[in-house]
């Protein structure tokens, strides 16, 4: 999420600690990463090598029990159990406390790794509980290799942590200051501000959030809707534009609908397709697409997200924390509920 001063640490990095963050949204690009296995694939995978009754898928099912089942150890053993030789397996199966011994000591550097960097953002903190998870996906070489750069990983985990934090009521409440798009009273108890990207799949999911959101709480809270279109979006930009056209003629939430709906049709002439079909005045809101009239807006939500250490969409706060995981409703109910009843804002996780 935060550029690195190393090219190497960086893929390093990214490939893995930061895995976490990139699949719960669009990021703006920072290198050609790959992504480490996810926790659902290598889930199923365990839970198939367990439940086989082969001598080399019970080989397997032990390595899995002891290096994880996440792990790239047993990914590759329960991949390959069907075609390695029972009767190597079962000569496996007879010395497993050597093979136990050497994952032991293959897995000690992501031990080390793990330490290292907790103990440098905080043991309990949130960025802690994501690299012990994601460490779990990392072979022994990718581990060794980011203790050689730990002082430039620890320092972006520590800008990740920071911008974990609840935001202060001062910047809180600058973001929600907004004569933009938005719904519920100005004076609400609970303000939701979301940082959107009209081209971003994730904000899609987030959009039906949203509707859940205004469904249930629309007399109860106020939502602020952000642009935040992202450089490797094409349309976003355009879209984001068009939004605030609509939302001049008091149409936005029928055209963010429209969007979010089509979003592979985002160019000029779909955009002006959607205003029709919102019940726009086409001539007034192509005008203001010629003449640039929102532009300024949109560069002013994205420099004030950017402030805020938005780095992808959506990005959502609730009373300044946070939001997990934006795109599942559970997770941003539980947090207003929360707020509405008196109590604290729900952790806030990882940032978005």
């Amino acid at each position: 999420m935060f550029p690195f001063k190393n090219p190497r640490s960086r893929t390093l990095v990214g490939v893995g600690l930061f895995a976490l963050v990139a699949a719960g949204g669009c990021n703006k690009p920072k290198s050609h990463l790959h992504a480490a296995p996810t926790a659902a694939a290598s889930g199923s995978a365990g839970v198939a090598a367990a439940t086989a009754s082969g001598p080399c898928q019970k080989y397997a099912a032990a390595i899995c029990e002891k290096a994880g089942k996440e792990s790239e150890a047993c990914q590759a053993l329960t991949t390959s159990a069907d075609i390695l030789s029972p009767d190597a397996c079962s000569v496996g199966l007879k010395d497993i406390a050597y093979s136990l011994k050497k994952l032991g000591e293959a897995g000690k550097s992501c031990e080390d790794l793990v330490g290292k960097l907790c103990a440098a953002v905080g043991p309990t903190s949130d960025t802690c509980n994501m690299v012990k998870a994601q460490t779990k996906t990392f072979p022994a070489s990718r581990c060794k290799g980011m203790l050689d750069h730990l002082p430039e990983i620890v320092t972006d985990l520590k800008k990740m942590e920071a911008a974990n934090q609840p935001l202060s009521p001062e910047i809180a409440a600058s973001i929600a200051n907004s004569k933009g798009p938005a719904f519920g009273p100005a004076n609400a108890k609970v303000t939701v501000v979301e940082f959107s990207d009209f081209q971003c799949p994730y904000c899609g999911k987030a959009a039906s959030v949203v509707d859940q959101v205004k469904e249930k709480y629309s007399d109860r809270i106020r939502f602020v809707f952000r642009q935040f279109p992202l450089p490797m979006h094409e349309n976003a930009r355009g879209a984001a534009e068009a939004a605030l056209a609509a939302n001049a003629q008091g149409k936005f939430w029928e055209f963010h609908d429209k969007l979010f709906q089509n979003q592979t049709q985002l160019t000029r002439s779909g955009l002006e397709g959607f205003a029709k079909d919102a019940g726009l005045n086409v001539a007034e809101f192509k005008k203001a697409l010629d003449a640039k009239t929102y532009a300024a807006d949109v560069d002013s939500d994205v420099k004030l997200g950017e402030s805020v250490a938005v780095q992808g969409t959506p990005t959502m706060f609730i009373n300044g924390a946070r939001v997990a995981n934006p795109t599942d409703f559970q997770t941003v109910a539980a947090q207003i509920d929360s707020l509405l009843k008196g109590g604290p804002a729900v952790p806030a996780g990882t940032p978005g």
